[in-house]
Parts: structure tokens; sequence; C-alpha cells
């Protein structure tokens, strides 16, 4: 289907192969830029353009948005008003440049009299329409919002962008992980209702804007602060400020708990009358001061994970045909085309099939470079012998006992599951964390299980009696990284708060605290002697850091993007990162130099691990595929396409025989490497 541009059209989808509009005869545009491929509208902004859903087709495809303004009034001040609006948003996007909770913006231009704004799509719907299936949320639920949604606005006012329309429609839950995007900064669509206004312009939504906003046109981060206030009270009780606003102005801000169904507990009784005080000098005044009053009271109010009646619908993965002879016949057809390097979309076709078998991709262009590759690693083929499914969202991160037996994972779903690695059998689930569980670790020893959440908590757990043996507090946001030295005395985690933290596993006792990075830490790694220490952080550098003194060695800045993921060889000369750029670099441990950069993947690589002999490197991607490679020569041996979403964790078993992997597809695959 062709999607019609013209913003008034009543019928807009036309068959493909049409010229002009069937329903408005205004010409058809196949592709936006020579780029982009409109396939619906999205919503209507009242003359002014709409929002379409669209495919980018440089990046195979890729879901993203268009928003368009053609305004109707030219040349008059309303058209002025809406187009620097429009200017304002694009700018806005980009300045913020790429955080994973906002839409990144991918285009901006003129076509035909129109301009466009085209940015990353967000799967998953906003919290109005998830209110609406939901018809209620308790404290817990307000809880986790609250804490998923203010650091989001902290970084946009230290940015000193004022958002100023914070509602339940401008916040998207990511299907793919849970988490809260932020969307809408500053389009024509605020303007709309007081587009006839030439001083004191208001923008927002009424009910949830502020009156310094609404009345005076004037919005500080505290305004954003009351926006979020009357989110949580939509979501508590079901009533919309709108509809409040429009029977009797901002007075029910001053009688909200009237319309909660049951008491809230006083710490966010005080936190959410707080943040809907009528004045914006007794409101909260950032996003910062909102956390500290949360935070602290709120980790000990709440009540044990799983007890939480408002529990979130789980996001499943597309169920697969079990056994379809011609679907296992055609699957080794795809397998035999990519060996012989057929072209990509064939790939492309195929890659959503859940696989049993994986041939073997290595090429075999010349004798003598062959024989150098299968001198070092003779792998023939790779078999999944086994898909784990217990799961109930996304799985974030896989981890195998040192005796090769047992493999923990953790997930959005707030729970840590131990398996048997041999039979794929659930030995326990673990439960403590109130937020998803980013990643977990066994201790070398293999005595001691770590886990660490988005609660800002890291929890150290008896691997053999399987109870919780303590909660490590410090970190002020998300805490996504740990690692372990190979002595099993020392913890190592990375969080969100920019910062590094060291422990001493055994007592609990924070040992010291690592600041440089100036974005989330998003993975570390300890080199096997426990010298060295390397993280990786959104700001896209890797920092190496003496461990026993936490004092930084050097900074590595040859990445362009984000970098996402470390690991270091188990001889302690290699280090690998990966991150949004799509490749994998190797770089000298001991001088920071950088060795080869691999390339291969059509998306960001989220995972990388060494081979206990340290000859391969296996990394998984968003492009839902798991690669191994040669770490002596950079050559890509073998592609895995068993996963339907991103493989967000990869790791082997310690006789480098058997590879794990996690996705957001929610299960856990098991892969057999024969040589």
């Amino acid at each position: 289907m062709i999607c019609c541009l013209n913003p008034d059209c009543s019928n807009p989808l036309n068959p493909n192969g049409k010229k002009f509009c069937q329903s408005c005869s205004t010409p058809l545009v196949s592709l936006l830029r020579n780029r982009f491929r409109v396939i619906r509208v999205l919503s209507d902004e009242g003359g002014f353009g709409r929002t379409y859903l669209s495919e980018d087709v440089d990046k195979l495809n890729e879901r993203c948005v268009i928003k368009q303004l053609a305004p109707k009034f030219q040349g008059t001040w309303s058209q002025k008003k809406a187009m620097e609006l429009f200017a304002e948003e694009a700018q806005r996007l980009q300045d913020l440049g790429e955080h994973p909770q906002i839409p990144t913006l991918i285009a901006y231009f003129e076509q035909d009299g129109c301009l466009y704004l085209v940015q990353q799509f967000i799967n998953g719907e906003n919290l109005l329409k998830e209110l609406q299936q939901r018809k209620a949320y308790n404290a817990r639920d307000i809880q986790s919002i609250l804490l998923d949604l203010l650091p989001i606005l902290k970084f946009i006012h230290d940015r000193k962008i004022i958002h100023r329309d914070i509602k339940p429609e401008n916040i998207i839950r990511n299907k793919n992980d849970g988490r809260l995007s932020l969307i809408d900064f500053g389009s024509s669509k605020q303007f709309t209702a007081k587009v006839q206004q030439k001083s004191g312009t208001s923008i927002g939504s009424h009910g949830y804007s502020p009156l310094e906003q609404i009345r005076d046109g004037k919005a500080f981060p505290a305004s954003d602060l009351f926006g979020v206030g009357a989110t949580c009270f939509h979501l508590l009780t079901g009533n919309s400020p709108f509809q409040l606003w429009m029977e009797s102005g901002y007075a029910w801000v001053s009688n909200w708990r009237e319309y909660l169904q049951s008491p809230l507990n006083p710490e966010l009784d005080f936190v959410i009358d707080k943040l809907l005080k009528k004045d914006i000098h007794e409101r909260y005044q950032s996003a910062e001061e909102v956390l500290r009053d949360l935070t602290p009271k709120q980790l000990l109010a709440l009540p044990p994970a799983g007890k939480s009646s408002g529990k979130l619908p789980p996001t499943k993965a597309p169920a697969l045909p079990k056994s379809y002879p011609l679907l296992r016949i055609l699957i080794l057809v795809s397998a035999f085309i990519l060996l012989f390097g057929f072209s990509e979309s064939w790939y492309k076709n195929f890659r959503r099939i859940q696989t049993s078998l994986v041939s073997r991709l290595i090429q075999h262009n010349s004798p003598g470079k062959n024989d150098a590759i299968l001198s070092q690693i003779s792998l023939g083929k790779v078999s999944l012998t086994n898909t784990l499914q217990g799961h109930e969202n996304s799985v974030l991160s896989v981890a195998i006992s040192p005796d090769g037996k047992t493999i923990a994972s953790s997930g959005s779903d707030r729970t840590i599951k131990l398996w048997n690695l041999a039979t794929g059998k659930l030995i326990s689930s673990l439960n403590g964390h109130f937020q998803q569980v980013n990643v977990v670790v066994i201790s070398p020893d293999g005595k001691l299980l770590v886990s660490a959440s988005d609660d800002n908590t890291i929890k150290i757990w008896n691997l053999a009696t399987r109870k919780q043996i303590r909660t490590l507090m410090g970190h002020s946001d998300s805490v996504h990284a740990l690692a372990i030295s190979a002595d099993s005395e020392t913890l190592v985690t990375g969080s969100d708060d920019n910062t590094i933290k060291i422990w001493d596993l055994a007592t609990g006792e924070q040992i010291r605290t690592l600041a440089g990075h100036t974005f989330w830490v998003r993975s570390v790694a300890i080199s096997p002697d426990g010298v060295i220490l390397a993280s990786g952080s959104f700001d896209k550098t890797i920092k190496i850091w003496n461990l026993a003194k936490g004092y930084p060695i050097r900074t590595l800045e040859g990445n362009s993007q984000t970098v996402t993921t470390v690991a270091i060889s188990p001889n302690g000369k290699t280090l690998a990162s990966a991150g949004r750029d799509r490749t994998i670099k190797l770089w000298n441990l001991a001088t920071g130099r950088e060795l080869r950069t691999l390339a291969g993947h059509g998306n960001t690589v989220t995972s990388v691990a060494f081979s206990a002999d340290g000859k391969i490197v296996a990394s998984g991607s968003r492009d839902r595929t798991i690669k191994l490679w040669n770490t002596a020569t950079g050559e890509e041996i073998l592609t895995l396409a068993g996963h339907t979403n991103t493989v967000t964790s990869v790791t082997f078993t310690p006789d480098r025989k058997t590879l794990v992997s996690g996705s957001e597809d929610n299960t856990i695959k098991i892969w057999r490497l024969s040589e």
C-alpha cells in the first residue's frame, strides 16, 4: 500500500502502483527523500500535518516515525509559529543525541512545501492506552514509573531543555525491555490549542501543565514535574486531569486525595502532593529532589517482589511451529545459500525462523588463508541443542557456573532463574529485586551469585542454598554492569549514575568509587590477574583503571558510538569492546593500541565473550544473530540465526564446547560447538 501525504485526505491508503490518490487525487510519493516509505497514519495533527509510521529503506526497512508539518495558513503568524516549534523539536532531539529512552533524530528536511521530521520508532504503547487496558495502577507501579521517568527528565533538564507536555500519551513503555521512553519534544500539535494567540503562547496540555505554563507561557524544570505528578494521579485514579480542569480549573490539585480508591503510603503521598503544588515555589524544583525523597524511603516501604496485584502483562515472543518437515528443509536450504555467499535478502527472509541447525560458514576462497584459520579453529558446525523457556519477558543476562553445570539468567520479569545446563530443567527462581534484573554473574569459586537491577541495588546470593546473603546499596541509578575478580574477593559494579564502585565481596563493604565517565557505565571487566579494570560507557569511551589503587591508566576513544559491552581475554592481553557502531574492536590491553575491527552485524552489538582458550570471540546483536570470530585473524567463522529478537547476552562454558545466549524473545538457547 502507498500512503497519501495530503494531511486532509480522508482515506490515505492506496494500492501499490497508483500514481494519484484514489480519494483526493494528490500525487503519491513512493519514497520520501528517496529513503523513507510511509506505511500508514499514526495520528492527525489538526490540519497542520500528520504523524506516520514509516520504513527506512537505507536501514533494511527499519521502522521509524515521520512527523509532517503542512500548515494551511500560509504566510500567517500561525504558520510561522508552527514552523518555529517544529524546528525547535528537531533541534531538541539533535541536542539530546542518542539516549535509549528518547527517540533519536534520523532526519529533518523539506519536500513539496512540507517539513518532515524523522525519528526513531519506539515499539510499545503509551501509558494512556496501558491504563485503558489495565484500569488501575497501584503504589508499586507508580514507584517504578517515577524511578524510570525521573532520570530522563534529569537528563533533559541538565541540557537546559524543558519538555513542557508531560502526560500519559507522551510516555511509551517499550515492549522490548519494559522501560519508559519520553516522546514529543515540542511538536506543532502542542501549538494547535493556542494557535491564534500571538503573545504569551502556552505550550502544553490543560490539566497536565501547571498554572505558570498555561497562564504566562513560562516553563521551568518544576513545570515538567507538575506534569509528572498529574500523570501519576491519572494512572492511580483513572480520572483525567484535563476533564477535571475543564470542570473546575486547578481546584482538583488541592483535593487530589479524594479521588483515590485507597490511601497511599505516607512516603508516596508526600511525593505526589509536592509534585502537584499549584504554586511553583512550593513544588519540587528538580528531578533529583524527587529522587532523593523517593528512593531511600520507598525502597524500604515496597512489598516483596511478586506480591503486587498490578503486574504488567508479559510481552510474549511469537510462537513458532515445533515440527514441520518442509520448514526444516527450507531452513537447511537457507543455510546452504548463506554458506556460498548469496544475496543478503535470503538471510533477511530466513533469520526470523527458529533454527535447529546452522551450517558451517567458513568461506573457501584461498587454500593458504583457509589453512591458517583451520589450524587455530577447527569448528565444523554448531547445533542448537536446547531452548529454555521460563522467563515471562526479555532475558537480559546469562552466566555459567565454573563447573559448567548451571546456567543463571535474569530478565525484565524481575526474576533470576537457575537451570541445569545438561537437561535444560529449571532448578529454581530467585525473587528479591522489585525492578528488572539487568545482569547476573557467578563468582569464579562457584559459591556466590550476584545480581544487579534497575532498583539501584546489587544482591548477593548463596548459589548452593539459593538464599539471599545481603543487598548492596550505594548507586543512585540503575546498575547494569558486574564483574568479579578471579580470586572471588572483589566485586565491581557499573551504573547509570556514571560511576563504578568497588566492593569487598565477602563483607559487602564499599571500598571506593571511580568517577570519570560522563554518561552511563554499561559494562565492566577485570583482567585475570586482578590488576586491570576496563569499563565501557555511553559517553563513547573505554577507560582502563588500576583496580587496586583506583586510578585511571588511559582512555580509549576509538569508538564513534556508545560502548555497550567490554570483555578481557583469558590471557589478559586483549580487550574486546562493542557498541552501537555495529562493530567489535580488539585492543592491546597493555598499550591501548587498536588491533583490529570486526564488522558484520547489521545492528547494535549488545554482548561479547571470549572462549576459555581465547581463540574465539562471540558477539550478540540487535540484528538477532550471534557471530563467532577468530581473534587471531579477525575472520568471521559462523553466524547463528535462531533468536527472534535482540540477543542480549552470550557466554561460553569453561570447556569451550557450549555457547549459551539470552534474548529479548524471552528464551535462552544452548548451542553445541562441534570440532
